[in-house]
């Protein structure tokens, strides 16, 4: 037996000042089989408690020969509806040199701060007590009604159900999606995940293919054939392409678009939609299939840079739900990806040509081949010392394709891409990973050939780093050091 759990058998209570609620915790540690002895001066309430067999024994809990009698008591509850005496015998039983562990009733965070200085190793104020546990009472009925009304939502599909994600979807996206998959093919329901752009960044595509989710590209889908329509991590994915209406919307971000869907949960007091569809995978009772878990969990990790950013009480609930059913081996696997030759290379440009101003980095990677090169080398430069954001852009196809990453809480990547060239090119992401594509003749008014490439290089450089340094609240008109 350990130490710990000798203790806790051992251990004897004293409960000064029994009240309501010095009563019903008695009560409660008697059913226990604990050694209780309760003071209470009033002579009344002494003899009812013995007449339910409880030591009680009368005591003015203010005075000093009170500490005296439960010195040899381990755990001191003073829970006195009266905090001055409350007060009076945590300093007596401290006065007299008592080490006992001592929980006291406070009234208000006031009267808290002072018992904490007096001593009392825990404070309780039963209203706020109260008030917390109705919050959860509401919050654990409100999740039922709410999984029960998606049940029935998602139930009332006749053919399939499309689940459409937000642009070039990231992991917490696909993960979500992935999970109301199951909570559909538990209803019988058939429902399929839509998505548009790319697969960018190998690492996700390492996600897509370690884990065996099936995607289905928006172009290769006709949507009529689908009856229930719920967009899952979509709000900062920009417009929505799709006529029909939608039924479910979930998100952690509030929408930018208004839809009279028939199921809403937004909640953007939590850090990533992985953690929302979880809660509703555990409040249905669902057997979690591993690489659902192993894709929720790299959702949340994802969403809160391993829980560095912005992650809630309910990130970490939902993330511990979550691993003993992940692959961990599978996870590592989708944290380091290999490295293409061409991803070095523009890496390496990337590093030659960056320019700093104060912890803001930008860099031309020049012209490319495979655009998931940039999202490494932005997410590969953000490891600089003293670098908080980062942003490179390279030329392909008559495009000028941008990626940028951000830690600064202060910084929304998202919305700074989106001031510098929402206008002009088509811009998505959110506070910490953006992405931007720009036709390139808004800047040079000049088409891609073998024998102007450095004057266009030269051109978008100037044009690209002056809007976004200026987006970031930089002067780019201002020096800044790089890699020469």
């Amino acid at each position: 037996m350990s130490s710990a759990i000798t203790m806790a058998s051992m251990s004897t209570y004293a409960i000064l000042g029994c009240g309501s609620v010095g009563h019903a915790v008695a009560e409660e540690l008697e059913t226990e089989g604990k050694d209780v002895l309760i003071l209470d001066k009033d002579e009344g309430r002494v003899e009812a408690l013995r007449d339910q067999d409880l030591d009680a024994r009368t005591a003015d809990i203010r005075e000093s020969t009170t500490a005296e009698a439960i010195e040899d008591r381990d755990v001191l509850l003073i829970l006195s509806s009266d905090v001055e005496a409350n007060m009076a015998a945590v300093q007596n039983v401290r006065d007299r040199g008592g080490e006992q562990f001592i929980v006291a009733r406070a009234s208000d965070p006031v009267s808290a701060d002072e018992l904490t200085e007096a001593g009392a190793d825990v404070v309780i104020n039963p209203s706020a007590v109260i008030a917390d546990s109705a919050l959860r009472a509401l919050e654990t009925g409100e999740l039922e009604y709410k999984a029960t009304q998606l049940a029935e939502v998602i139930g009332d599909t006749d053919e399939r159900m499309a689940i459409l994600i937000h642009r070039s979807p990231d992991p917490d996206s696909i993960a979500s999606a992935a999970a109301l998959q199951l909570i559909a093919d538990s209803l019988d329901v058939d429902a399929d995940i839509i998505y548009q752009g790319e697969i960018g960044h190998q690492e996700n595509r390492a996600f897509v293919n370690l884990l065996g989710i099936e995607l289905q590209q928006r172009t290769d889908v006709d949507l009529e054939g689908y009856d229930t329509f719920a967009m899952v991590d979509h709000a900062k994915g920009g417009e929505p392409e799709v006529e029909h209406e939608v039924d479910v919307v979930i998100d952690h971000f509030e929408p930018e678009h208004d839809h009279d869907a028939a199921f809403v949960d937004v909640r953007p007091n939590v850090s990533a939609t992985s953690t929302i569809l979880t809660k509703y995978i555990q409040e249905l009772d669902l057997s979690l299939d591993g690489n659902v878990a192993t894709a929720l969990l790299y959702g949340i990790r994802a969403e809160t840079l391993d829980f560095k950013r912005d992650t809630t009480p309910a990130d970490l609930t939902a993330a511990a739900y979550l691993y003993p059913f992940a692959d961990h081996d599978t996870l590592e696997q989708v944290e380091s990806p290999s490295m293409s030759p061409e991803t070095l290379d523009v890496l390496a440009e990337a590093i030659r040509n960056r320019e700093v101003k104060g912890s803001h980095l930008i860099s031309n990677a020049g012209f490319i081949r495979d655009r998931d090169a940039l999202s490494q080398a932005a997410q590969h430069l953000l490891n600089l010392e003293g670098i908080t954001t980062t942003a490179v852009f390279a030329l392909a196809d008559d495009t000028i394709y941008l990626a940028a990453r951000s830690k600064d809480i202060r910084m929304d990547i998202g919305a700074v891409l989106e001031d510098a060239f929402d206008e002009i090119g088509e811009t998505a992401g959110h506070s910490t990973d953006a992405s931007a594509e720009i036709p390139l003749g808004i800047f040079t008014g000049i088409e891609t050939n073998e024998d102007n490439r450095d004057t266009l290089l030269e051109l978008t450089e100037q044009a690209v780093k002056q809007k976004l340094f200026q987006a970031m609240g930089v002067d780019g008109s201002e020096g800044g050091s790089n890699g020469s």
